[in-house]
């Protein structure tokens, strides 16, 4: 978020994040599927990216990376 410029917005985002995540910091795969989670959060993104630079586009691409680093 930091690199798009979108860094002061965390603060916001994080509580609708909430509960994706145990209290030791490990995805709940058992509440959440993780694919469903990651397009959540690119749309999210995408959300304050349209409202902060007016250009939804500039979170485009973050489930794809997302799914190809971290889904195994």
């Amino acid at each position: 978020m930091e690199q798009l410029g979108l860094g002061r917005q965390f603060g916001r985002l994080a509580p609708r994040l909430d509960g994706a995540f145990r209290a030791d910091g490990v995805f709940a795969h058992d509440r959440l599927r993780f694919v469903d989670f990651v397009d959540d959060v690119e749309e999210l993104l995408e959300e304050v990216a349209w409202q902060e630079l007016g250009n939804k586009e500039a979170a485009d691409g973050f489930e794809e990376y997302i799914l190809q680093h971290y889904s195994g």
